[in-house]
């Protein structure tokens, strides 16, 4: 398996990071994407990454710190991304839920992150919340520029946003909420994605799968996730498994390579 969305660098990991990667590789987590929130969380990222043969990462700033990283350019991730571990940009997005950043700033910013991985033919990593019809026009308006490769990451928008991304060519990632009892709306969207479009992740620390939920979220659970992704496809896990992780390879090529 392929976790493709993983928090490493936090407080939550900092004394038990090596026995976090061991329980996932036991459990069959054979490749990891550490993300990047803020950019001056970069250089702790990446050393995660540089210290570890099967860990990647990605350059970036979450919508919350878009206020904090106005002079963030393209071009300053660009450079980034030419290191041979970073294999994506972001994650990037719009997050109107909270309004710890202006919608101006967030816009600036996620067209910013677009330029970048069109630039480097980087995936970009998605994190959209309340802000479904301005992101799915933003993608759609830079798309017809020129093409990128996005992601949705953590899906939990409506099946606009979704379809609308599909049709640009997205991915979509699904986390330990796809098995949560209240997320019935999310089920229905990611039902009518193809399978050959889903990738796994656990955003960990949150959100923990059933039967874990309530303890403190880490790779070793993405099987679960894997099952509750079969369980809605009608597919065996191992099914999911091979899948979702060939998809995650084909995503994030240059980590295949």
């Amino acid at each position: 398996m392929f976790d493709t969305h993983v928090n490493l660098h936090g407080e939550a990991f900092a004394e038990d990071l090596e026995d976090v990667l061991a329980r996932a590789r036991e459990s069959g987590v054979e490749r990891f994407l550490a993300i990047c929130d803020r950019y001056d969380n970069f250089p702790a990222v990446r050393a995660i990454a540089d210290a570890h043969a099967d860990i990647w990462c990605s350059v970036g700033v979450h919508p919350h710190h878009a206020k904090d990283f106005t002079s963030l350019t393209a071009a300053t991730l660009i450079a980034e991304a030419a290191h041979p571990k970073v294999v994506a940009i972001g994650e990037t997005g719009l997050d109107f839920h909270y309004g710890y950043s202006t919608e101006a700033d967030q816009v600036r910013s996620v067209r910013e992150h677009i330029a970048a991985a069109r630039e480097t033919g980087l995936p970009l990593i998605l994190h959209t919340r309340e802000a479904d019809s301005l992101m799915a026009d933003i993608l759609e308006d830079e798309y017809a520029k020129e093409p990128f490769q996005p992601l949705l990451h953590c899906y939990t928008g409506g099946p606009d946003l979704c379809q609308r991304a599909l049709a640009l060519g997205a991915y979509v990632s699904v986390s330990g909420i796809l098995s949560f009892k209240s997320a019935k709306d999310v089920r229905a969207v990611i039902a009518d994605v193809p399978l050959e479009r889903l990738i796994l992740e656990t955003d960990c620390p949150y959100l923990a799968p059933v039967p874990m939920r309530g303890r403190r979220n880490e790779p070793a659970y993405l099987v679960h996730v894997a099952e509750a992704l079969g369980a809605l496809k009608g597919v065996d896990t191992e099914t999911v498994k091979r899948m979702t992780t060939d998809n995650a390879a084909r995503l994030f090529s240059k980590a295949a390579s």
